[in-house]
């Protein structure tokens, strides 16, 4: 545990510093080159059920499910190294990782992400976000239920939350209140889908994560 800092940075990692969505596409493409349509439509079936039952999207969990129902399709293996290998570095948002090193100057970066245990630090090890926060990473099921967690791992007066889920951001506020400041990057598809009065609420809301390169978070110390 570190010493309590007067700010930390809470970075979510999916479509907030890296381009989720894009891997998503690209996995469907795979498994329809590999499996067929019927066999992709399969896979992301189970994909959602195991979401939907677990809190988080398990990528690996759903293919070794589908592999089940298809024993003797060699895909199911090429599509495991391809999930495996994917290059996550490429997917990296325009200056995302500028401005993990910009908010140095006023505080600690800490990632705060949902996902499973295997694939989801894989990812963040593949796109240079686990060295570029220096192993600082939190990944639960749900983070919103492990604030107290959080608190513990990296005490401090203030937390700033960047996460593209505008939902994340208002249950977070309504736990912490003024010592949160809620940063809603309008990016991808749960962006896309947030409520007006989700986004409203936010304190700062960027087109993009690389316009945070223009903000100035000295006045919360």
């Amino acid at each position: 545990m570190s010493g309590r800092a007067e700010i930390v940075f809470l970075f979510d990692v999916d479509n907030t510093l890296l381009d989720n969505d894009r891997f998503h596409d690209d996995l469907q493409q795979e498994l329809q080159d590999g499996c067929g349509e019927k066999g992709s439509a399969r896979y992301w079936a189970i994909y959602e059920e195991l979401r939907q039952g677990l809190g988080y999207a398990d990528y690996l969990g759903a293919l070794e499910r589908y592999r089940l129902e298809d024993l003797h399709n060699p895909a199911v293996y090429r599509a495991a190294n391809w999930i495996l290998d994917y290059p996550f570095a490429d997917r990296l948002y325009p200056h995302a990782l500028d401005v993990v090193k910009r908010v140095r100057r006023w505080g600690e970066p800490v990632i705060l992400s949902d996902g499973d245990a295997v694939f989801q630090p894989r990812k963040i090890s593949r796109s240079g976000l686990w060295d570029a926060f220096e192993g600082k990473v939190l990944i639960y099921v749900h983070k919103e239920k492990e604030l107290a967690e959080v608190e513990r791992r990296h005490p401090a007066e203030r937390y700033v939350l960047v996460d593209d889920k505008a939902a994340i951001l208002k249950a977070v506020k309504d736990m912490w209140g003024d010592r949160l400041t809620s940063v809603f990057p309008k990016q991808g598809h749960y962006a896309a889908q947030a409520t007006t009065a989700e986004s409203a609420s936010a304190d700062v809301t960027v087109g993009a994560i690389g316009d945070l390169l223009s903000c100035d978070f000295a006045s919360l110390k």
